[in-house]
């Protein structure tokens, strides 16, 4: 459907470099990455709003990468919308039909179809500075849909919406996608891969360092910063070698069992916080059972965040009722304990 072939562009001090990427018919993809790392420059390119240093741009087979931006099947819905405030709803969605000079009743049967089909029919004579910010995303996106593009550019769509009615924005996109529209999404937050995609790259300083669904590359990130972007924070620089008959991670305070697989010598060892369960009293037969001390315990989204001490520092995962069962607080003994299906070398 959608394939990159080596792009690359220089611009200013940044620059994407050997960009390889193939989105499939229908696909959600989520492009992940911090401010700077090259996720809008990525779709400018795709757009033809900036033409690429080399490499090519391939949409359903056929050579893009110099085709002109109004012949590109291709729609892109902006960060901050770019819909106009001195025109009204209806004549915001029918911007680009009236460029292409559609006749007059075929673009107000467009018009109103795609309002219908985003909810927003009750709005088409209202102007557009006095609609929310969910609104306004529901605008973009009519209007982009409205040229039948065979896929859709979201830059942040989420970024400029207030939280409440990022559900609400969430749902119309899922839905769109599940007409068949192929959608490419960039954005930094995590959850938005979550809920969103069927794939997920990560993008950091110009490079792509790793696509595939959410769970794979999630749960095997190929480095600590995709680990970071999963939400994991427990990293330990290990040696490996075997002892006893199993293989086992050191660090420079503590040995880890490990599954029984082919290691590197040494590597980074990382453990998901809620992979780790937290017991008053040791667990004999486990293969990691370790007891520490709570340093810090904070509120989390859906329980608490403790951090526990035991040489090294543990970031843990516990559910409201978990912590109120075991009376947590801060200066208390604890005992961690987690599989080794659990742990990852990297």
């Amino acid at each position: 459907m959608l394939e990159l072939k080596n792009i690359s562009k220089n611009y200013g001090n940044f620059a994407l470099k050997d960009i390889n990427l193939s989105i499939s018919k229908g696909e959600y993809f989520i492009l992940l990455g911090r401010s700077g790392a090259g996720k809008s420059l990525l779709l400018e390119i795709i757009a033809g709003l900036r033409s690429p240093d080399t490499g090519s741009i391939y949409l359903n087979g056929s050579d893009i990468t110099k085709e002109k931006i109004q012949r590109r099947k291709t729609g892109m819905v902006f960060q901050d919308y770019a819909i106009f405030p001195h025109l009204t709803v209806f004549d915001n969605i029918a911007y680009p039909l009236r460029i292409k000079h559609m006749q007059r009743d075929r673009m107000y049967y467009a018009v109103n179809e795609m309002a219908e089909n985003v909810n927003i029919s009750h709005l088409l004579n209202r102007k557009t500075n006095e609609l929310s910010g969910g609104e306004k995303q529901r605008v973009a996106v009519a209007r982009t849909l409205v040229t039948s593009p065979e896929i859709i550019l979201l830059d942040e769509p989420m970024a400029s919406i207030d939280a409440p009615l990022r559900d609400d924005v969430r749902s119309l996109l899922r839905r769109i996608n599940t007409m068949g529209m192929t959608m490419l999404h960039v954005t930094h937050d995590y959850s938005e891969a979550v809920r969103l995609a069927d794939n997920v790259g990560l993008i950091h300083n110009g490079h792509i360092l790793q696509t595939g669904d959410p769970d794979s590359v999630f749960s095997r990130p190929v480095n600590k910063f995709v680990a970071r972007f999963a939400g994991i924070r427990n990293f330990y620089r290990v040696k490996i070698y075997r002892e006893k008959g199993k293989p086992v991670a050191e660090s420079a305070n503590r040995k880890y069992i490990l599954n029984e697989a082919d290691y590197p010598e040494d590597g980074l060892l990382i453990i998901k916080s809620d992979s780790i369960s937290v017991y008053l009293g040791e667990q004999k037969g486990m293969d990691n059972c370790i007891k520490g001390i709570i340093t810090e315990l904070n509120r989390a989204e859906n329980g608490y965040e403790l951090f526990v001490d035991s040489g090294d520092r543990y970031h843990v995962l516990v559910s409201k009722n978990g912590f109120e069962q075991l009376s947590l607080n801060t200066g208390k003994t604890v005992f961690l304990s987690f599989s080794t299906d659990s742990l990852r070398i990297i």
